[in-house]
């Protein structure tokens, strides 16, 4: 038995109400990729907190119960695993890394994740990221200057690259700065087809190829060749350079793959490389880019940001010092606030090992578990005032709205599998909402309406264009 148990009488799946679907398909169709999630929780309000639907011949529990969902992330690795078309997915991608990798193979690679994050100190690592931070401010500024309109999509993806190649490998792209970048477009086409790959009620592309599937081929044969290249270079420079201690994260998984007994192969730190550019670009600019959103349309918030970051920078327009950091609670604040009405990771996609009872609900081994984050973090019960853009109730500085249930906001994940890049997007979050607030007035340059919701892995605006204005003083 699970954690999470009743007094009532357990419920099989085939008890539970379900929408309609078509003979064989099911509700297949009904489910588009990029707005799926949409979708399962517009059947939540219809159906309540736990339903099935099916996809082919499969059967799925969906729920937006957070504790169903907090009882199967702690329960891992022993007891659930990712949804198996994840793993499978990512498998033939050559990118079965520590994020999809399960059973007794996710252990070394998640030890090599967590060692190599801690051999790269974010202190030592500050200055580069301040750097890359001044970068975007100026091109902000010479944006605001012209009186240009910025897509912010854009320019925080452009960031989020800068960010992450410097810091797992050492290189600083400066796409920034520098027009097109070939790779970062080969990922933008790779995440829409994972999306649609996990979900498919068939795997067709593995029989017969469409021409997307050619496209997604030539993406994806680009990013690995980008790969190789980027662990031959930095073999290079670890013997031509030598190091007492490792200068990035893929300097420290390779010193990791050389230890005896490591059981790190060449092809499991591709993989991880492979995880790091795709995790590292997409969550943290799609977080930034819907706190953006709220920001605009909340005046009052944006002009109480705006006091803070002046207070806390004065005359410097960026974050000067890594132990002021600390101080800037109320920007990742306002991130977190934004990402709990905009969930950049709506579902939860898992599956169990074995035959469990989650609640009062009984779960063969293998049935496919959707879980649906938004509804339970938009319910009053677990937080306060729950449709209001608030983000000092996640601050500790202030007086937070009660209740305030942290357990019904699972953006990163929650047990032993809570993702491991977390704090780094913290640091990302704090020094790029400080120096917007800072520097900036923010207006959209559209209606808030028009701006629609895009599952691709994970959930992005369609668009963000916003107009800035300088503060001069």
């Amino acid at each position: 038995m699970s954690d999470v148990t009743t007094s009532h009488r357990v419920r099989q799946l085939s008890d539970l109400p379900s929408p309609k679907g078509l003979p064989l398909l099911g509700n297949a169709l009904q489910l588009k990729p990029s707005s799926m999630h949409l979708v399962l929780e517009g059947w939540c309000h219809e159906f309540g907190p736990s339903y099935t639907i099916e996809l082919g011949p499969k059967r799925v529990f969906v729920s937006s119960d957070s504790d169903f969902l907090q009882t199967a992330l702690r329960e891992r690795p022993q007891r659930y695993r990712r949804f198996a078309p994840i793993e499978s997915v990512f498998a033939e991608m050559g990118a079965n890394g520590v994020f999809s990798v399960e059973g007794e193979a996710w252990h070394p690679q998640r030890k090599l994740i967590m060692q190599a994050l801690a051999a790269t100190n974010f202190r030592s690592f500050f200055p580069a990221l301040q750097t890359i931070t001044q970068r975007l401010l100026r091109r902000w500024q010479a944006a605001a200057a012209r009186g240009e309109t910025v897509e912010m999509t854009q320019d925080l993806v452009r960031y989020t690259v800068d960010v992450t190649t410097t810091m797992a490998f050492g290189e600083d792209p400066n796409t920034l700065e520098q027009s097109g970048n070939v790779i970062q477009e080969h990922l933008a086409q790779i995440f829409p087809m994972i999306m649609a790959r996990i979900n498919a009620p068939f795997p067709l592309w593995r029989y017969l190829k469409l021409p997307q599937d050619y496209r997604f081929d030539r993406s994806l044969q680009a990013v690995n060749q980008h790969v190789e290249m980027l662990i031959e270079r930095t073999r290079k420079h670890m013997h031509d350079v030598p190091s007492v201690q490792p200068r990035n994260l893929l300097e420290a998984m390779l010193t990791s793959s050389a230890q005896a007994g490591s059981g790190i192969t060449d092809a499991i730190v591709s993989a991880n490389v492979m995880t790091l550019l795709l995790a590292g670009e997409d969550t943290t600019a799609h977080t930034l880019a819907w706190s953006m959103y709220f920001l605009c349309t909340h005046a009052q918030t944006q002009a109480r940001l705006q006091a803070e970051a002046r207070a806390l920078l004065g005359e410097a327009r960026v974050c000067v010092a890594f132990d002021d950091l600390k101080r800037l609670d109320m920007f990742e604040a306002a991130a977190h606030e934004a990402t709990r009405l905009k969930p950049i990771v709506p579902l939860i996609l898992l599956e169990p090992l074995t035959d469990v009872v989650l609640g009062d609900v009984a779960l063969p081994a293998g049935t496919p578990l959707f879980f649906v984050l938004r509804p339970s973090m938009l319910d009053d019960t677990h937080f306060g005032r729950a449709a209001d853009f608030l983000p000092e109730r996640w601050s500790t500085g202030h007086e937070q709205v009660r209740p305030h249930d942290t357990r019904a906001y699972a953006q990163f994940g929650a047990g032993p599998r809570v993702c491991p890049g977390r704090h780094l997007a913290g640091v990302e979050l704090r020094l790029v909402l400080s120096m917007l607030a800072r520097n900036f007035q923010m207006k959209l340059a559209t209606h808030a309406e028009s701006i629609k919701e895009v599952l691709a892995f994970t959930m992005m605006p369609s668009s963000m264009p916003v107009r800035l204005r300088a503060i001069t003083q």
